[in-house]
């Protein structure tokens, strides 16, 4: 596979993962999986708990855009603008998708709250009858109430000292069972520079949001308004910027979609061809194993054949062997014990051999050798070959003359198995050898075919 393909399996899998990571819910983090503890909303607008920014592993970084970044977070409604100067800078990377996130000069706490989220997880908690929730002010009771002027979460003790207390005595209090049917019970956003103060204003020259404090301290002759008053200008640009967002998501959608219904025409064509290959292969196997049998077969048939003319061949030197040593022995012994009248004797059976240095030699050895040259056929022979039409053939043929027979069977000059046979051919009538039986002469009217009881026929 080519870098690329897999650089875009990569791609792929990596946008599935963070796809179901961003889908898992808005109330626990992507990385360590349980209720968001202080979330932080990074650049590329994925939450995740302080505590598991800060066990990423930073790296340097140089920005050469400046401070005021786009992929920066430095552009936090809780940092003042940097200067636009080439600086090094420390870098994590997103744990959901992998995105470069330069860190501002604060490090991972001076990254943007998700208020949001916080809000999410208080509402969970809230139906889970207030399980895991603990009071805002000694962090230590269970909460039992809300103070709703405050938006602080208060356990039973300092729900008493907060009525007791002149400034806070006229704050309306709630029930947290009270609180299921709400959709904002999040805590109010305190200014960064000025814990005790929320935030309620917007510096329109700064464009972020400021307390009373800051209005009169370094914000002081900046055209200012209430959040409330802003919020229908900003809130229509960002709903302009989704409105033009959206086609995009949905083309990216339907790419999305026909890219699941390609890989999958992709997966059914594979195993179909993967089918074809497994069909192919197989039959060529068993095709080839076919013919190794046959050629196994063939083989095996030669060397049988082969075997059988060698051991008929072994038979008929073992007797011309036999027949020499019996005449060798018989001569030796006839020369060293017999008398010369039985030498004498016995000179019609031995064959003169000739003359050998001028003294006549007797004795020769006869072979029974065939000597094809001098071979002679006689006689013919007809035969009728039948084709039985399922491999195997019917030859038969009528001899003239009774006697034993010796009948070669040959297919493309190479014996068949048994082949020579050996016949013996008789008469189909036999002679009667002494007086004929005229009873059963005249019992079968008259036929020369009539047997007698010895077997014999009319002559």
């Amino acid at each position: 596979m080519s870098e690329n393909k897999k650089s875009l399996l990569g791609f792929m899998h990596k946008l599935s993962d963070a796809n179901a990571a961003g889908n898992s819910g808005k109330t626990h983090c992507p990385s360590c999986l349980g209720l968001f503890k202080a979330p932080r909303l990074l650049p590329c607008l994925h939450t995740v708990c302080t505590t598991c920014l800060e066990k990423l592993e930073p790296f340097s970084v140089v920005d050469i855009r400046g401070g005021d970044s786009d992929t920066s977070s430095e552009g936090s409604i809780f940092q003042e603008p940097t200067s636009r100067s080439l600086q090094p800078q420390t870098g994590i990377l997103c744990p959901v998708c992998d995105a470069q996130v330069d860190l501002p000069l604060g490090g991972v706490k001076a990254l943007t709250i998700d208020h949001l989220a916080m809000n999410d997880v208080m509402l969970e908690s809230l139906r889970g009858e207030g399980q895991g929730l603990v009071c805002d002010l000694c962090s230590d009771r269970e909460v039992e109430k809300r103070c709703q002027t405050c938006k602080a979460n208060l356990c039973h003790f300092c729900c008493q000292a907060h009525r007791r207390q002149k400034k806070t005595k006229c704050h309306t209090m709630v029930d947290l069972k009270d609180l299921k049917g709400y959709s904002r019970v999040g805590k109010p956003i305190l200014c960064s520079a000025h814990p005790a103060e929320e935030l309620r204003l917007f510096c329109e020259l700064c464009d972020r949001p400021v307390c009373r404090d800051c209005v009169v301290g370094e914000h002081r002759e900046h055209p200012y308004d209430f959040t409330s008053n802003v919020i229908h200008k900003h809130g229509d640009s960002v709903r302009e910027l989704l409105r033009c967002t959206q086609p995009h998501v949905e083309a990216l959608e339907e790419a999305l979609a026909q890219i699941k219904s390609m890989n999958s025409a992709l997966q059914e064509r594979v195993e179909a061809v993967a089918a074809d290959v497994r069909t192919f292969s197989e039959g060529y196997i068993k095709a080839i194993e076919e013919h190794r049998d046959k050629l196994l077969k063939q083989l095996d048939d030669i060397r049988v054949q082969k075997e059988n003319s060698l051991q008929l061949q072994k038979a008929q030197l073992e007797q011309l062997l036999a027949d020499m040593r019996t005449g060798v022995e018989f001569t030796e012994h006839l020369l060293t014990s017999g008398s010369d009248l039985e030498i004498l004797i016995t000179k019609g059976v031995v064959e003169k051999a000739g003359q050998c240095r001028g003294y006549e030699v007797y004795g020769a050895i006869n072979t029974k050798e065939v000597d094809p040259s001098k071979c002679v056929l006689q006689g013919e022979v007809r035969t009728v070959v039948k084709d039985n039409k399922d491999g195997s053939y019917h030859v038969s043929y009528t001899p003239k003359e009774p006697g034993v027979y010796t009948v070669w069977v040959c297919i493309r000059e190479q014996h068949v198995q048994g082949s020579p046979f050996t016949v013996t051919v008789k008469r189909k009538h036999r002679p009667h050898p002494g007086v004929f039986h005229c009873c059963t002469f005249c019992s079968s009217g008259g036929q020369k075919t009539a047997r007698c009881a010895c077997g014999g026929t009319m002559p």
